[in-house]
Parts: structure tokens; C-alpha cells; sequence
């Protein structure tokens, strides 16, 4: 089979890649415009780190969203002649496997573009819910203290007390879906967005009956669809559905992040709750989740969302082990652990198949780390 040289294929990858150019060239003028008006998230791009960093995991989520133009085949479709062809090798029809076919003749450019949807259609998601948990139990274990805070820190400790990557592997086993356990985690902890959500509206409107019936309304009403169809698959209008595998990883993400995010959020409140302003709030008569929601809570988001992005990152480090112990998605799934643990085993033979996905899960979470370098040194500047 005819094969194109090194420049071609990065010529073409590079105009493969044409819908992310486009969609990064516009942010990123958009954002330099407009960066003296938009706070921390302005002053990134005074930094060549968050540059940098910015830059990168926005390829990675516009790839993502543009998966459907980028790639070029089918990445479940398999040629048989195509078997661990190197990059480059032109396809029978006349296409071409721009980074070459894997140990099923599958193409891999296309796996690792699809590959980049499947990761961050859970770990920025699965990190949300987890902060979500961690804050709205954090908050009140912080500010209150006494019995509820040691009894929802003896909770967090006790599961931080098992190693993370044994914990995972328990939670995701299919032997496990079969005890309902996965069902049961979903029901409490995608119920606790929608707390924080009605405490929030509460607590800020409290004294504008009119608004904060109509928010908390709009609130239930959304939060225990989505509810309902997430963690028991019973939307009647099937707008909220998640694949059992798709759940098993979801929860289990949560499940392990959550009480990290607690305990960050608990030490923060515990020193934030002691300042001059917190005081004020409580000399005017304010409410415990008011001054919580509305005083404490903004004055920590600067290592909060340090944080949020460093455990995406993590996240992403998580998924792609589980996916390489072939506890991912699914067994065909073109995320990156499943792609990097299938090319493994012909890494002297054709080391393409597993070098690419291990370089895009590198990039991106190198990506997210420069991200939060760069968000911690903005954010001390507060």
C-alpha cells in the first residue's frame, strides 16, 4: 500500500483540524479584546503560561464539540487491511489513516478525536457535580462546626482512607452494578446541584417572595427532571438519560472527588468566616446560608477554581486508567485509557496505536495544569 510522507500528513492533519482553528482564533481575539472587563479570567491572557495552557485544553474541548468534521472514518469501522498500518498508509477506497490503523484496523486519528468527547463528556461534568457535593456540605460543616462538621468529616476521612485507584476499580466493576449500588449513589448525589441551587435562590432572595419562588421553582422543577432521568432513567421525555457504564464511571468520579472538594471547602470557610466582613453580615442580621452562599463562598473561589481545574485534570488521569484496566465506558469505547491499553500489547511492532492517545491525554492535562498555575498566580493578586 502507498503511504504519504511525514510533511502531508501534517499538512493534512493541520487542515483536518480546520473547524478548532477557526473556533480557537475567535476566542482567543474575542478574549484579548475584551480582557481588561473580564477579571480573572482577562488577566490569564497576560500570562504566557495560561496562555499556554488556555490555548490547549480549548483545542481539546473544540475538538471535542467538532468531532463530527474532524475526523475522517468511522472510528468503530474496521479495515482489515488497514492492521497496524504506520501513518500515513492510503485505504483501499483511497482514503487516508492519517496517524495510521490500530491492532483491529481502526483508524487512529479518528479514535483519538472521538476519543477527546468521550473524556470531557465526563471529567469537567462529573468535577461539577463533585464540587457541588463538596461545597454544599462543606459550607456548613465549616461555618457551623461542632457535631455536624465531625460527623461529615469522620464520613469524608473514611472514604479518603481508601486508595483512590482501588476505590475506583471497586466501584466500576460490572459486579457492582448488579447490587444497584451505582443507582443508589446517583439518587443522592445528583440531588445535591439542585440544594445548592434552591438554598442559593433562597437565601439571596429571601425578602422578594416573587423572585424566589419563581427561581426555586424553575430550580425543582429542572433539577429533579434532570434528576430523574440521570440517576433512574425515568425522563418520560428522554431528554435526561445516562448508558448504565456511562453512570457506573459518572458516580464513581463523584464518589471519590467529592470529599477532597469538602475538605478544601471546609478549611476555607473556617478561615474566611473569621474576617471583618463575615461579622458585618451577621451584625445586619443576615441568615447563616446568606452569609455562607453570598460572603464566604465568592471570597474562596480563587483556590476553588485552581482546584476545579487541577482535578479535572486528575479526573482525566483517572478515566483514562480506568480505561486502560478495561473498566471504561464500554469495550469498544474509543476514549483514550481503552486505546492506550489496546496498543499496548504491539508497542515494538506498531507503537503508533498507543503513542497517540497517551500524547493527547499528556497534552491536555499538561494543558489544565498550566491552566491552574496560571489561574493561582491571577488570583493572589486579588
Amino acid at each position: 500500500m502507498e503511504e504519504l510522507g511525514w510533511a502531508a500528513i501534517f499538512s493534512r492533519l493541520a487542515l483536518q483540524f480546520w473547524p478548532v482553528w477557526l473556533a480557537l482564533l475567535a476566542v482567543f481575539a474575542l478574549s484579548l479584546h475584551y480582557r481588561r472587563r473580564t477579571g480573572l479570567y482577562g488577566r490569564l491572557f497576560d500570562s504566557p503560561l495560561g496562555m499556554v495552557g488556555f490555548g490547549l485544553v480549548m483545542f481539546w474541548v473544540f475538538t471535542a464539540l467538532f468531532a463530527d468534521l474532524v475526523l475522517t472514518f468511522d472510528p468503530l469501522g474496521q479495515i482489515a487491511q488497514m492492521k497496524n498500518k504506520v501513518p500515513g498508509t492510503i485505504t483501499p477506497d483511497g482514503g487516508v489513516y492519517l496517524l495510521g490503523g490500530d491492532n483491529l484496523g481502526r483508524d487512529v486519528f479518528s479514535r483519538m478525536v472521538m476519543g477527546a468527547r468521550r473524556v470531557l463528556a465526563i471529567a469537567p461534568a462529573a468535577t461539577v457535580f463533585a464540587f457541588m457535593v463538596g461545597v454544599t456540605l462543606g459550607l456548613p460543616a465549616g461555618y457551623r462546626g461542632g457535631r455536624l462538621d465531625a460527623g461529615l468529616s469522620f464520613i469524608a476521612n473514611l472514604v479518603l482512607a481508601f486508595p483512590v485507584i482501588l476505590l475506583f476499580y471497586l466501584l466500576v466493576t460490572p459486579e457492582i452494578r448488579t447490587t444497584g449500588l451505582p443507582v443508589a449513589l446517583a439518587a443522592v448525589l445528583f440531588l445535591f446541584p439542585v440544594v445548592f441551587f434552591t438554598m442559593l435562590w433562597n437565601s439571596r432572595f429571601f425578602t422578594h417572595p416573587a423572585k424566589r419562588n419563581l427561581y426555586v421553582g424553575v430550580t425543582l422543577v429542572l433539577g429533579l427532571w434532570a434528576w430523574s432521568g440521570l440517576a433512574f432513567n425515568a425522563d418520560p421525555l428522554g431528554v435526561w438519560s445516562m448508558e448504565p457504564n456511562m453512570l457506573n464511571v459518572f458516580v464513581s468520579v463523584v464518589f471519590v472527588n467529592a470529599p477532597t472538594v469538602f475538605r478544601i471547602v471546609r478549611g476555607l470557610v473556617m478561615d474566611i468566616k473569621t474576617r471583618d466582613y463575615v461579622a458585618a453580615a451577621q451584625t445586619r442580621g443576615e441568615g447563616p446560608w446568606y452569609i455562607m452562599l453570598w460572603e464566604i463562598l465568592p471570597n474562596a473561589r480563587g483556590p476553588l477554581i485552581v482546584d476545579f481545574c487541577l482535578r479535572i485534570g486528575y479526573t482525566t488521569i483517572l478515566l483514562g486508567t480506568l480505561g486502560f484496566f478495561g473498566l471504561g465506558v464500554s469495550p469498544e469505547s474509543p476514549d483514550w485509557g481503552s486505546t492506550i491499553n489496546d496498543g499496548r500489547r504491539l508497542l515494538t511492532i506498531a507503537p503508533h496505536p498507543a503513542i497517540v492517545p497517551a500524547l493527547a491525554l499528556l497534552s491536555l492535562v499538561l494543558g489544565l495544569n498550566l491552566l491552574a498555575d496560571a489561574l493561582r498566580e491571577e488570583s493572589l493578586k486579588d
